[in-house]
């Protein structure tokens, strides 16, 4: 079977595809594709799980996977196809899913991971593409390149985290030469590695809105933001560090949020939107939120 790598359009003006593709993180929520659960498990190569295992938390797969299933069925209430990477037992982190893979208006990116124990994850996102006969927009080649760094602002418009680490320098400067020549914008702004990825600290909420720590992210960002008149929900540092900010946008004024984040959520409610809410503190405990464990497939903009 022919499955090319790459149908990116070297010079920009690549065609949209037409049955799958997102242009920002707030359109209806068709299409999504969510990391397994079977071997998931904590590690401690990053600042949140480290955290929880030093203070003496103690993992439990079954807690795991119940909760795991309360918040697939939110996926189902919304109207929401979920798709599933295959379950690798070297790949306990393959649950999140928003790191492997980074979806476009013109087909999904291929990531390259930095820790060295998550870097057989592409494949695996790869064989998803190919059996769902999904067409590859380019692969990541130059340094590391993470989907948790990464979002679709609004159409037309990028974020993109990097620390250094999980995503470089030069992993971001190749995707956002890609972007520009499709006439994209593409914000980048550096942060320190502590805070594991941008979606830690900053992710859309709905059309123009967006949950923040102010405390963390650079004053740059909160500047850009508002030049882009993008109303602001403050979270507090301590929620954002038990992934407060990592949440889901479902689309027509729908989110996904964790049950631990009582800042949000009451923000949210006061602002109309539906909030549901699951409980799944015994899968964020190692270092992944909802909007982790997931990749938007294809999302209806109005």
């Amino acid at each position: 079977m022919n499955f090319p790598l790459r149908r990116r359009q070297l010079e920009g003006g690549t065609e949209p595809l037409s049955d799958w593709g997102i242009y920002s993180e707030t359109g209806r929520l068709q299409e999504v594709l969510v990391g397994p659960i079977d071997f998931y498990e904590w590690r401690t190569g990053n600042s949140t799980s480290r955290r929880h295992v030093n203070a003496g938390a103690r993992y439990d797969l079954a807690v795991a996977k119940a909760q795991y299933n309360e918040m697939l069925d939110v996926y189902r209430q919304a109207d929401v196809n979920v798709h599933f990477l295959g379950a690798k037992a070297e790949q306990p982190y393959s649950i999140f899913a928003r790191d492997s893979s980074v979806m476009t208006p013109w087909g999904p990116i291929i990531s390259q991971m930095y820790s060295p124990w998550r870097r057989s994850e592409w494949v695996t996102a790869l064989e998803f593409y190919q059996q769902a006969g999904i067409p590859i927009y380019d692969v990541v080649t130059a340094g590391c390149f993470e989907g948790g760094d990464f979002m679709l602002i609004e159409p037309g418009v990028v974020l993109c985290g990097y620390s250094g680490e999980r995503t470089s320098e030069a992993g971001l400067a190749q995707v956002k030469s890609w972007f520009e020549k499709e006439g994209w914008e593409f914000f980048a702004v550096k942060f320190d590695s502590h805070f594991l990825h941008m979606d830690v600290q900053c992710v859309m909420v709905a059309e123009k809105l967006a949950a923040v720590c102010t405390a963390v992210v650079p004053d740059e960002l909160l500047a850009w933001l508002k030049s882009k008149n993008i109303d602001i929900i403050d979270i507090p540092y301590k929620q954002a560090m038990e992934l407060g900010c990592n949440i889901v946008s479902l689309g027509d004024e729908r989110v996904l949020i964790p049950e631990e984040s009582i800042t949000l959520k009451q923000q949210c409610n006061a602002r109309g939107l539906t909030v549901f809410d699951p409980d799944i503190a015994m899968i964020t405990k190692g270092g992944g939120g909802v909007h982790c464990m997931c990749q938007a497939l294809k999302r209806s903009e109005k």
